[in-house]
């Protein structure tokens, strides 16, 4: 009877702890409040014509080409609609059109950057408007670029050329980076970075496109968008794996005395199936998931609150959910270029590695050789293989980059995420401690899924709030 007392009595004590630490998250979450627009309905279309001429530009970087014209007329139209900041900026010019403005602040020691490239997809497949007219229809603006990533970068400009008109002295060195090659995975803002390195110019946080105000990503949250922040993206590991018929010695197992094929074949579903990654629950993820619980229900705010006791069940089930889900806690691994024969005397393939963290990756790496050995396949990492780190949450720039939102869009929560594609700002983790990828555009789902497909547009009153987003930002910088 005494061990039940003491059972029972441990229970309501953890009972009341996670009861604790709830009601702790969700007091100490940023409350949701009502939108207050900062411009009327003149100034809003007035933002969405100046908008327009920037979409019109066909700016469509292509690889292995590049061709001047409409990069020359955008430029013509930055210096038409922004002429404040062309007059008073320093501008550098990297590879074919790769922009980097520098607004001179009070202190020079010290510098942020804000992002956006002005490269953009081409159109295809049909539209209801023409990709390129920016015309205004239905409350939106359409064309390439509305949302990758033309908005953000006029709203950047257009902040700074409005706080510049009003006799604003930045603190610091404001710069504005914006590549032409973007789309490709060019050499423009890598090209940029040799000259920030080689004039030892850090940065105190770098704002690029990644994320936005979009649908939560978790259901049942009390918003219908969330500020998402990506603050990491995950590795870029090109892994050769080839087998060839002269797998030397008599002593190798059966398997491995199998065609090159045969013995590819096997490794292939040894790898997909078995799931010989690390898992865990790392940094970014629990910081995600604490800033998303406080609006969620429950029971899905309770877990969140206590990580420390349902971290490990949450680990194991997310993979379960979906494979972007799975994606966040580890490694993943895909194969392409599969290239042999049954008569062929080698097989190659190539397996596209995405790694959250570095040291986990070393191990992954380990196994997954440990596994090709198994079928006497080699393996080589490309010279194109990159990983670059996450931003430290723990300064202050990061904390200021989330209060932004919350001023400027009270009524959507805000957290932190990794993010699963590419930026320009991925390279520059050598430069900069803290950078983020956040572009203040609200999205729909459509408006999401036509990035870089059909009908790629966005609401107008977004355009206007996002400059109030960079002015706000800008100005408030310390």
């Amino acid at each position: 009877m005494e061990l039940l007392f003491i059972i029972l009595a441990l229970l309501v004590i953890l009972v009341a702890v996670l009861a604790i630490n709830t009601i702790k998250s969700i007091k100490s979450a940023r409350k949701l409040t009502e939108f207050k627009p900062f411009y009327n309905d003149e100034e809003i279309m007035n933002y969405a014509l100046r908008l327009q001429k920037m979409i019109k530009c066909k700016t469509v970087s292509v690889k292995d080409s590049y061709d001047d014209t409409e990069f020359a007329k955008l430029r013509d139209v930055m210096v038409e609609l922004f002429p404040t900041v062309h007059k008073t900026a320093e501008k550098m010019t990297f590879g074919d059109d790769c922009w980097i403005y520098k607004i001179k602040g009070a202190d020079e020691t010290r510098n942020i950057m804000l992002m956006s490239h002005h490269d953009v997809v081409d159109v295809s497949g049909e539209w209801e408007h023409d990709g390129f007219s920016g015309e205004i229809a239905d409350g939106k603006i359409w064309g390439r670029g509305t949302v990758d990533t033309k908005t953000p970068l006029f709203a950047e400009f257009s902040a700074l050329e409005e706080l510049l008109n009003e006799g604003y002295e930045p603190p610091c060195n404001i710069w504005i980076g914006s590549s032409h090659n973007e789309e490709l995975g060019g050499d423009g803002i890598p090209t940029a970075l040799k000259y920030f390195v080689e004039n030892n110019i850090k940065f105190e946080v770098i704002l690029d496109e990644g994320g936005a105000l979009i649908e939560p990503p978790l259901g049942g949250m009390k918003a219908d968008k969330c500020g998402m922040v990506a603050v990491h993206e995950k590795g870029r590991i090109s892994l050769v794996c080839t087998a060839t018929a002269d797998n030397g010695h008599a002593s190798l197992t059966a398997a491995a005395k199998a065609t090159p094929v045969e013995r590819m074949s096997a490794f292939i579903n040894e790898i997909t199936t078995n799931d010989i990654f690390i898992r865990r629950m790392n940094p970014q993820v629990e910081a995600m998931l604490k800033s998303l619980g406080p609006y969620c229900g429950f029971p899905m705010n309770m877990l969140f609150a206590n990580l420390w006791l349902f971290g490990g069940i949450i680990k194991k089930v997310m993979p379960k959910i979906n494979a972007q889900a799975g994606g966040l806690i580890g490694t993943t691994c895909t194969f392409n270029n599969i290239e042999g024969s049954t008569a062929s005397k080698q097989c190659t393939a190539k397996a596209f590695v995405r790694p959250v963290d570095e040291k986990d990756f070393e191990e992954d790496l380990k196994m997954f050789k440990a596994v090709a050995s198994k079928y006497a396949i080699s393996v080589e990492m490309t010279e194109d293989s990159e990983y670059h780190g996450p931003a430290d949450m723990t300064r202050p720039q990061f904390e200021y980059t989330m209060n932004c939102i919350g001023e400027i869009f009270p009524q959507y929560p805000a957290s932190p995420f990794i993010l699963p594609a590419g930026t320009d700002a991925r390279t520059l983790t050598d430069v900069c401690e803290c950078v983020l990828r956040f572009a203040p555009i609200k999205l729909s789902a459509q408006q999401l899924a036509s990035v870089h497909a059909e009908n790629e547009n966005i609401d107008v009153d977004s355009v206007a709030n996002c400059v109030a987003f960079y002015k706000h930002y800008i100005k408030n910088y310390k």
